[in-house]
């Protein structure tokens, strides 16, 4: 399991600054085929079928709630897009890339 899905977030409420695009490239390094997109991180998970797809789903949104901290999805039949900002600060955080790792140690289950 990756280092990053063992952390819990802290909560984040504003007056911290964003990761640098230099930082977020850094912490790209700890995950797998995640990317960075207008400011987010971004990863496509493929599935065989839309339960399979549900089932990530509503895993997923248990971990969200857990970490209090909740991506942006987007559903469809066989795939799930899951986007990472923290809203709070205009940008990136150590908590998108906890949860991006936790994300990765889920779909691996």
């Amino acid at each position: 399991m990756n280092e990053l899905a063992k952390k819990k977030c802290k909560p984040c409420e504003g007056g911290v600054a964003p990761y640098t695009a230099s930082q977020a490239k850094e912490m790209l390094g700890n995950l797998k085929g995640w990317i960075l997109e207008e400011g987010r991180l971004v990863k496509l998970y493929p599935f065989k079928n839309y339960y399979e797809t549900m089932a990530f789903v509503n895993a997923l949104a248990w971990i969200s709630h857990r970490e209090d901290h909740h991506p942006d999805l987007k559903v469809g039949y066989n795939q799930c897009r899951v986007e990472y900002a923290t809203h709070a600060i205009g940008g990136l955080s150590e908590n998108d890339f906890i949860c991006a790792a936790k994300c990765d140690a889920l779909f691996e289950l």
